[in-house]
């Protein structure tokens, strides 16, 4: 597994942007999995920058494994931080058919990550949130 740690502030996104493209140069990734992957990441990192470690900040770590061995091959991309314990899974899925004005502010972000990825799992260990997300890199994946 490939690993990156950074100070999770926003400035740092780009370069987990770069450690993602890197870990993902010489996989045959769809150009639609490979965004929705890059969104996901994206998402959950910068919910670690505003929410973890509020109002100070602290590190964020991510990994990246991609196996193949698997049918299918698949990308496992984990996120650690040591801020507030805190699962984002327990949250109420947000009503997406109800009127904009009626619906609770936040919650759509880890909604997307949820049903974009093929597995999502969270869990409190050793003093860090970890959560993890899995997609199916197929060439025929949704």
């Amino acid at each position: 597994m490939k690993e990156l740690k950074v100070e999770a502030t926003i400035e740092n996104l780009a370069k987990v942007f770069m450690f993602l493209q890197e870990s993902l140069e010489n996989c045959d990734v769809p150009p639609k999995v490979k965004r929705q992957i890059k969104l996901c990441v994206e998402e959950i990192y910068m919910n670690i920058t505003h929410y973890a470690y509020n109002p100070r900040t602290g590190p964020a770590r991510i990994g990246i494994d991609v196996l193949n061995g698997d049918q299918p091959a698949r990308v496992v991309i984990s996120f650690a931080d040591e801020g507030k314990p805190y699962d984002p899974l327990s949250r109420q899925d947000p009503d997406t058919e109800a009127d904009l004005d009626a619906r609770p502010i936040g919650g759509l972000g880890i909604y997307l990550v949820k049903t974009t990825m093929d597995s999502v799992a969270y869990e409190h260990k050793n003093g860090q949130n970890v959560l993890t997300i899995e997609k199916d890199i197929a060439p025929d994946n949704k």
